[in-house]
């Protein structure tokens, strides 16, 4: 068995300017991140110039849990919370769309290009469904009694995965939002799932600190649990490769995974890395250049340069 080769992860920059707890944390074109915070900024970052100062896109009076970039439109889209989702048009910096949804917390926004739906997690347990480019809202579907907290899509298999405060995980046919499998393995609130990055795997973390993962192709089998933080994980992502799972959680730090084993290979912490104070929330890996971005409970942004083997 070949040894597995662990990276050099090193803290390169912190990017600071919200004013409150980071919660919404996503890619944009190339190097370009997003953030969202519980004071109502979305900025817009440079993770390859992390010296430049953030630039502030929209000011809103309530939280900000969800951001998604829609790359063909150079659309950002936010979620405010009890207002609804707005759109904003990067080439002009204003507002484009805006759609009322039920007065409840936003927890998690997905986009199919291919169906140019996007598919919206709500507090109240609803999923609402909006077609794109004019927002409108096409659907919504009470899928359960506490909040859907988390989305991914397998555009392969026609299917979205839901994560719930239930503690399950719904799989819904993209089309018709029928559930074709319910997922009732976690014993608390499922706060990320993602599907690997040749989407042969399902991966599943929240309250109870463990990252579950599931055989798509075998009827999301539950196949391994690992016991991966102290407490609660806030959000899992994937290098773009597929080759790294990065983790983070209440307990204030990020761990580094090897996607294929779950072998540990870093963790970055206030102790080891100079990481973040308090909860990690969010995390992205924008462009190409083997960087990870954090947002955290602390108010900052961190980057974080990944040094990779062959």
């Amino acid at each position: 068995m070949s040894e597995i080769f662990r990276p050099s992860v090193t803290k390169i920059a912190t990017l600071a300017g919200h004013r409150d707890a980071v919660y919404a944390l996503t890619g944009g074109s190339d190097s370009a991140i997003y953030s969202g915070s519980a004071d109502g900024m979305v900025v817009g970052w440079n993770a390859a110039e992390p010296d430049r100062d953030g630039e502030l896109l929209a000011r809103v009076e309530n939280s900000v849990y969800a951001l998604r970039h829609l790359p063909a439109l150079d659309m950002l889209v936010l979620g405010h919370n009890f207002q609804g989702i707005q759109a904003i048009g990067l080439a002009q910096r204003q507002l484009v769309h805006a759609t009322a949804l039920p007065p409840v917390a936003i927890f998690e926004m997905v986009y199919s290009e291919i169906r140019q739906r996007l598919y919206v997690a709500l507090g109240d347990g609803t999923l609402a469904v909006l077609s794109v480019p004019d927002f409108r809202l096409e659907k919504l579907l009470r899928l359960a009694d506490k909040s859907l907290r988390c989305l991914a899509l397998h555009e392969g298999r026609d299917e979205l995965a839901v994560g719930s405060s239930d503690t399950r995980t719904y799989i819904l046919d993209l089309d018709s939002l029928e559930t074709r499998y319910t997922l009732g393995e976690s014993t608390n609130s499922v706060f990320s799932v993602a599907f690997s990055f040749d989407g042969t795997q399902l991966f599943t973390a929240g309250r109870d600190a463990q990252i579950r993962t599931w055989d798509v192709a075998a009827g999301y089998a539950l196949t391994t649990t690992v016991p991966a933080h102290m407490y609660t994980i806030n959000h899992l992502a994937f290098s773009p490769d597929g080759r790294y799972l990065a983790s983070c959680s209440l307990d204030k730090s990020i761990k580094l995974w090897d996607a294929a084993t779950m072998t540990l290979l870093r963790v970055l912490d206030r102790a080891r890395a100079a990481g973040h104070g308090t909860s990690v929330n969010r995390l992205v890996w924008p462009g190409t250049e083997n960087r990870l971005v954090s947002c955290s409970d602390d108010r900052s942004l961190a980057v974080w340069q990944l040094t990779v083997g062959n």
